[in-house]
């Protein structure tokens, strides 16, 4: 239960953007999908260290990663940088998304 209330704090529900309700109320539901979004991404697409990260951590190393994604032939593909350290955990999450081709240059 702890473990869950960090991850929730480090995906925003620390900071509430406003003093009105309302904001604050759709600034929950956004903080409440992003922990979704996550949780299923670490279930689905990841394995090892990455898959027990805590929401920094996977910010760091792969949500941060430049990329350019390229629509040709009917395919998408997702071109990562050679030099970023967690390139192949991020081909390997990728490639478990049967419609993903990800070529790292």
């Amino acid at each position: 239960m702890v473990r869950r209330r960090r991850r929730a704090k480090d995906t925003g529900l620390a900071h509430f953007p406003s003093q009105s309700f309302a904001i604050n109320q759709a600034w929950l539901a956004v903080v409440c999908m992003a922990g979704d979004l996550l949780a299923w991404t670490k279930g689905l697409c990841l394995d090892g260290d990455l898959a027990r990260a805590e929401p920094k951590r996977l910010r760091y190393t792969l949500l941060h990663t430049a990329g350019v994604v390229c629509h040709s032939a009917r395919k998408t593909t997702l071109r990562l940088a050679e030099g970023w350290p967690w390139a192949d955990q991020l081909v390997a999450a990728f490639g478990r998304l049967p419609s993903w081709q990800i070529t790292v240059t």
